[in-house]
């Protein structure tokens, strides 16, 4: 049983698509209250089916938890729907900034609300913290997101997810597509978020460099099994692990 500062346990969980795909054979992580950590490795190495197998959304992509165990607050995942673990507080951030593109960046926010169960009150109020967060959503409210750089979009996919009020937020590629000036914005914002508040977050990231500069530890996955864990000041330092496990990550830097 994972103690009581463990909000997320993974135990050696093995996961297949289309029952024969082999995904992940053995991926095992912790993640403590009020803790970043990164989850990183080269592109097929298994971060985004941990990440979906740790919201119980395998299944929507023809994809299943075959062994091993995941909990969430001692709650087992595989016996909830993904939305009872938003109201639980467990919410993600899938991959591509999923917007609603029709609707306005604050409608937009708005959902993430209603999928909590908020009420108008706390609605209002979350999206004053939202707007305080990423002012440039306060400036952008009434625009379709579909209309606003990619850069907004991930700040209104995160806002939604904060909405939920989140007591661990999970981050599949923040980074991906996005300026290096941007990224970095988005992280410090992120890092202010776990430093003031305590929200736990788990992110899985190509872009280690900025992954291990704002987590507490970080965990290395390669082909569908965890390689590597340690504390991500360790991890920066090595050249040798950056070079083996991570490779060379150029920064991705499209229009924001």
């Amino acid at each position: 049983m994972a103690g009581p500062d463990i909000i997320l346990s993974i135990d050696g969980i093995a996961a297949v698509y289309s029952h024969a795909i082999a995904a992940l054979h053995g991926v095992t992580l912790d993640v403590r209250r009020g803790e970043i950590v990164a989850l990183l490795g080269a592109n097929g190495a298994g971060k985004s089916t941990t990440l979906k197998a740790v919201s119980n959304l395998l299944s929507a992509e023809r994809g299943k938890q075959v062994n091993g165990s995941i909990r969430f607050d001692g709650h087992d995942v595989s016996a909830m729907s993904p939305s009872r673990l938003v109201r639980l507080g467990l919410v993600q951030v899938l991959e591509g900034r999923h917007c609603f593109r029709a609707l306005s960046v604050e409608e937009n926010l708005v959902t993430g609300g209603l999928g909590r169960g908020s009420k108008r009150a706390e609605i209002a109020d979350d999206l004053a913290r939202i707007y305080a967060i990423f002012p440039r959503l306060k400036e952008k409210r009434k625009i379709p997101a579909g209309l606003t750089s990619g850069g907004e979009q991930q700040m209104a996919a995160i806002g939604r997810a904060l909405m939920a009020r989140p007591r661990l937020l999970v981050l599949d590629e923040p980074s991906m597509g996005l300026a290096p000036l941007i990224v970095q914005d988005i992280f410090r914002r992120l890092k202010h978020l776990n430093r003031t508040e305590g929200l736990s977050i788990l992110l899985a990231e190509q872009n280690s460099a900025v992954a291990l500069r704002y987590a507490d530890r970080a965990v290395v996955l390669e082909t569908g099994a965890t390689v590597l864990e340690g504390s991500a000041a360790e991890l920066r330092s090595r050249d040798d692990i950056k070079a083996f496990y991570l490779g060379q990550t150029r920064t991705r830097a499209h229009a924001a």
